[in-house]
């Protein structure tokens, strides 16, 4: 009888001997690990990814939070702007009411001292609402020009004051926390201050000083 077991050198035959039959199918080493590599990569790329989209999404909603917050504190602070633009003339009407009266005019009728003192009171209530609600007046007579603030109607020559500083004020301003309601229409100085210069005959403190060896009295037995 023959024998059939084939030879390592037959045709058909494989070297090294019988192989399972699920060992012919399995992928080389090297590509599984080349795949699995791969596979790592894509999904750290989308992790990455995903990341990166968590964190805008949490920077955008931080930033509508902080806008949110920061229109309600305006509109809690400069709700009143347009009423207040619009009561400022009230107050300004009660000044020149005072303002119109002659020097000396309430002094000689008690009634009309009365009334003077009466709309007197009247704006300083109104001007303390204001402050009370945020809105203060302007009056910066005396002051360096800011024209964040004011609002220059004229410049006028002076030099007993620096260039730029406000001389007369015709409409006070107002504002509202750091908000300009309105400017206060001012005249402004141009020119220059006057350079202080010593009086005639003044002597300076050492004037009557003799410096050391310059043969003064003192330098004599």
């Amino acid at each position: 009888m023959a024998d059939e077991t084939p030879k390592p050198d037959a045709p058909g035959g494989v070297p090294g001997g019988d192989l399972p039959p699920e060992a012919a199918g399995r992928p080389d080493a090297a590509d599984e690990a080349l795949r699995l590599a791969a596979e790592v990569d894509t999904l750290q790329g989308q992790i990455a990814d995903l990341t990166d989209r968590l964190l805008r999404a949490h920077a955008e909603m931080d930033n509508i939070r902080k806008r949110a917050e920061r229109d309600r504190e305006d509109t809690a602070k400069y709700a009143i702007s347009k009423f207040a633009r619009d009561v400022v003339a009230v107050a300004d009407n009660f000044e020149r009411a005072v303002q119109a009266v002659p020097a000396g005019a309430a002094e000689q009728d008690a009634s009309f001292k009365a009334l003077v003192e009466g709309v007197t009171m009247t704006e300083r209530e109104l001007i303390n609402v204001f402050e009370r609600h945020g809105v203060r007046r302007i009056n910066p007579r005396g002051e360096a020009f800011n024209p964040h603030q004011h609002q220059a109607m004229m410049e006028m020559e002076n030099a007993n004051v620096p260039p730029g500083t406000v001389l007369e004020v015709y409409q006070p301003g107002y504002v509202i926390e750091d908000r300009v309601l309105r400017p206060a229409m001012v005249v402004v100085s141009k020119g220059g201050a006057k350079t202080s210069r010593p009086a005639a005959g003044e002597a300076s403190a050492t004037a009557g000083e003799v410096p050391a060896g310059s043969g003064g009295p003192e330098s004599n037995p």
